[in-house]
């Protein structure tokens, strides 16, 4: 039976974001996920701590979502960060030196910082996400991130980029790989995947609008 695991999301320890380790477990349950990988922004404290937590009938994959100099690149199952602010090939270089698996995050999205013209098959990636559940526009930046990951062949992942409780699980990889941490990443590798997801619905997409707000707004 394939594993339903969600690949990006983001807890508190993210400055953009506000879900607390709590929901991170009673949403991920809610939605039926086996699993999950906590992706904050260049920091693993959240991933670590919710590790050490043990849920229950949940697998947690500790990550982060590097901020390399090109865009944003998935590291996955590290417990340390990443140095940011790399190229795009020494980013991936010190994932792999970490052990970690590297999986390009949302590389066709218009509003975000994209790597799809900067990937080639020489750039070493394991895998590429083609569904990322908060893109905008959903329909052609997925589209176009799943015509890079067939052009060089790498395994496709999915990923709600959930920054707030209400959005994890809204895409997830479907993985052929047994109920542990390193069956689930070396199927990755394989392409033992399944991507499925939805756009976050737009009463979410605007309650996420209202509270980036207030957070840059208690930033300022």
């Amino acid at each position: 039976m394939p594993l339903r695991i969600d690949l990006h999301l983001h807890t508190h320890y993210s400055e953009d974001a506000t879900t607390t380790l709590n929901e991170v477990v009673y949403y991920a349950k809610r939605r039926g996920l086996d699993g999950l990988a906590v992706t904050d922004h260049d920091t693993t404290r959240g991933a670590q701590k919710l590790v050490g937590q043990k849920p229950k009938n949940l697998i947690i994959i500790p990550s982060v979502e590097v901020s390399s100099l090109h865009g944003h690149v998935l590291a996955l199952n590290v417990t340390e960060p990443i140095t940011p602010r790399l190229s795009l090939t020494e980013t991936v270089e010190k994932i792999r030196q970490r052990g970690g698996t590297a999986v390009i995050a949302h590389p066709a999205v218009v509003l975000k910082t994209g790597l799809g013209r900067r990937i080639s098959s020489a750039s070493n990636i394991d895998a590429i996400e083609v569904i990322n559940a908060a893109a905008f526009p959903f329909f052609l930046s997925n589209y176009l991130s799943r015509r890079l990951a067939q052009r060089l062949g790498l395994p496709e992942t999915a990923g709600s980029d959930a920054h707030h409780p209400q959005e994890i699980g809204k895409a997830y990889t479907l993985i052929d790989a047994e109920s542990n941490r390193d069956d689930i990443i070396e199927s990755i590798r394989r392409g033992k995947t399944t991507p499925f997801g939805k756009p976050i619905p737009w009463a979410l997409r605007l309650q996420r609008i209202a509270m980036d707000l207030q957070i840059k707004l208690r930033g300022c």
